[in-house]
């Protein structure tokens, strides 16, 4: 099991485009949730952060081994999530948390590998 948390700094200017993709996101959830079985994606959550002058995107997720990656979908809605990814995202400003604790109940993580 992969377990993550990476922060993203959102692109100036791309505030209202991420108020629209989380809207798509929220709006398409039947279909994104279909998504996330063929990347062995358990839980995938995306939080948001505005500090100063700067908007950050904060991914946590945890995910069985040999997952689909989202990058080799043909899903639309995994396509349509990368066309926002790219147009609001500086790929160069991602970090990653460094994981020290996880507490998931082993009947839980026992049901998530199945």
């Amino acid at each position: 099991m992969n377990i993550e948390l990476s922060k993203f700094r959102v692109k100036d200017g791309k505030s209202a485009v991420v108020d629209e993709w989380m809207k798509f996101l929220n709006d398409n959830m039947d279909e994104v949730l279909l998504t996330l079985d063929g990347e062995k994606m358990y839980v995938e959550t995306i939080f948001r952060e505005k500090a100063f002058d700067s908007e950050y995107l904060y991914w946590y997720s945890i995910q069985g081994e040999g997952g689909q990656d989202v990058m080799e979908s043909e899903s639309w809605i995994d396509k349509k999530h990368l066309e926002y990814w790219d147009e609001c995202i500086d790929n160069d400003s991602q970090v990653d948390m460094k994981m020290e604790v996880s507490m998931i109940p082993k009947r839980i993580s026992v049901e998530m590998m199945k």
